[in-house]
Formats: C-alpha cells, sequence, structure tokens
C-alpha cells in the first residue's frame, strides 16, 4: 500500500471511535489530519475531545488542525474547510464518519432525535462533500469516504429502527448520487462499513451487545487506509465492507481485530 504521508484529510466528527482510529492510521504516515467535529470538552460518558486526539496525531507523526465544527451547519463547515485551505494548501480527502443513532421503533423515536439524525447523518455529509469537492478537484487522489452502509430495501433493515435507516441510508445516496455525479474529474467516492459491530462508545445505544463480540475501529482504519491509497480513478461508487477491503491487499488473518478472539463474532446491524 502507498502513503498518506503530506495528504490532507478532512474527518467529520474524529473525537472519538472509528474517526479517532483512521485519523491516527493517517497520521503515521505523516498525514495533515483536520478533525471537524464538536466535543471541545470531555464529556463524563464518552471518552476524546478534538485536542486530546490532535495531541495523539501529532504523537503518532502527522499533522493535526482541531476544528470545533457542528456539522449541520454550512457556514461552520465552509469556515473550517478555508481554514484547512490556509493550513495545509488544500484538502485531498474527505471521511463523512459522523454520524448520530437510536435504535428506536418509529412511536420510540422523538422528533428532536430524527432531527439529529438526518441532520448530522444525510445534511452534514452533504454538506462537508459540497464544501470540499471543489478542492478534492485540485488534488492528484482525491477521494471521499462516508462511512454507511450498503443500500437495502429489505423491509427487515427498516422496520425495527425506520428512522436510524433512513438517515444511515441517506448517507449511502449521497455516495450512490456523487460517485457517478463526479466519476469523469476523478473523484473517488465510496462507501466503507463493518462486517461485525465495533467496539466503540456507540455502543451504549445498542442495548444487550456484548463488546467480547466485537472487532476493534483498527479494522476499519485499516481498511478505510487501503481505499484511501489506491488511485482515485480505479474505484468509485463502491459499498465496501471492511474485511473485503483488506482481503484485496493481503490480510488473511483478522484474529488480531477481535476483542477476543476465543469469542463469535456479532455481524454488523445492516449485513
Amino acid at each position: 500500500m502507498q502513503s498518506l504521508r503530506n495528504k490532507t484529510i478532512f474527518i467529520s466528527g474524529g473525537s472519538r471511535g472509528i474517526g479517532e482510529a483512521i485519523a491516527l492510521r493517517a497520521a503515521k504516515d505523516g498525514a495533515n489530519i483536520v478533525l471537524a467535529a464538536k466535543t471541545e470538552h470531555a464529556h463524563p460518558k464518552l471518552p476524546g475531545t478534538i485536542y486530546s486526539v490532535a495531541k495523539a496525531i501529532e504523537q503518532a507523526g502527522g499533522q493535526a488542525l482541531p476544528l470545533k465544527v457542528d456539522i449541520r451547519d454550512e457556514a461552520q463547515v465552509a469556515a473550517a474547510v478555508e481554514a484547512a485551505v490556509k493550513a495545509f494548501g488544500g484538502i485531498d480527502i474527505l471521511v463523512n464518519n459522523a454520524s448520530a443513532i437510536s435504535l428506536t421503533g418509529t412511536l420510540e423515536t422523538s422528533i428532536k432525535r430524527l432531527d439529529l439524525m438526518f441532520g448530522v447523518n444525510v445534511r452534514g455529509t452533504f454538506v462537508c462533500s459540497q464544501a470540499c469537492i471543489p478542492h478534492l478537484r485540485k488534488s492528484e487522489n482525491p477521494h471521499i469516504l462516508t462511512l454507511s452502509p450498503p443500500l437495502n430495501l429489505d423491509p427487515r433493515w427498516f422496520a425495527p429502527h425506520t428512522a436510524y435507516t433512513i438517515a444511515k441510508y441517506g448517507m449511502s445516496m449521497c455516495v450512490l448520487g456523487m460517485a457517478h455525479e463526479f466519476a469523469a474529474e476523478g473523484i473517488a467516492i465510496n462507501a466503507l462499513w463493518p462486517r461485525t459491530v465495533i467496539h466503540t462508545a456507540a455502543l451504549a445505544m445498542i442495548p444487550g451487545v456484548d463488546p467480547a463480540r466485537c472487532r476493534t475501529p483498527q479494522i476499519m482504519a485499516d481498511a478505510a487506509h487501503a481505499v484511501l491509497t489506491t488511485p482515485s480513478r480505479e474505484r468509485t461508487g463502491q459499498f465496501l465492507i471492511d474485511d473485503e477491503v483488506l482481503r484485496t491487499v493481503g490480510v488473511s488473518d483478522f484474529s488480531s481485530y477481535a476483542v477476543d478472539p476465543s469469542q463469535d463474532l456479532l455481524p454488523d446491524l445492516f449485513l
């Protein structure tokens, strides 16, 4: 695999979990990481802030620009993109990582939570993509990687949590449409999703999940690295699964990614 050295990566919601893991993997190459997230101060129940992750990025060998951003606000996103370009000279990669979740039925989903999921997942993905694409056009190997599932209209993926599914599929539909819209310009726009449940702070939103049956965020970070170092004209408009991506670059043993290799893994929500 090639390196992300000196590439500038704009990551939404990278203050913990999968976003943080992707940032740290890129930092090992010497990438410039723009952290656009809301967590400026430590949360009593959730680890990480944009500043703690920025420090870890620099310790890993990268450069960091932590920016407090609500990606639902197009003015804040535009200002963050401008700051990124001023600091690093451009943007090569956008990772649409930020997401809100509520695995609730229709009658149990508050409208406030509905608006949050649609605002962060769908609007946020669209706003960040729209703001970054003019700069991606100037990159030698431009990528947008969105953390969203393959599209599948089987009702079983909707019935238990219709609002959340629509919100995540909205991110996937951005991938589908924009990939074809910008294919001729050589901007790779793909989705990445995990085969299994990933052990992150978001697990608290999924009742009854045993962390021992999960994989660590590192598998998503390594898969993202493999995608983002691929020539952009070679792969676009695809809905990729983490272990399938890694198999294409020669990985066959995934035991190191398991929280507890002795346990059976839990398949992800949409797979």
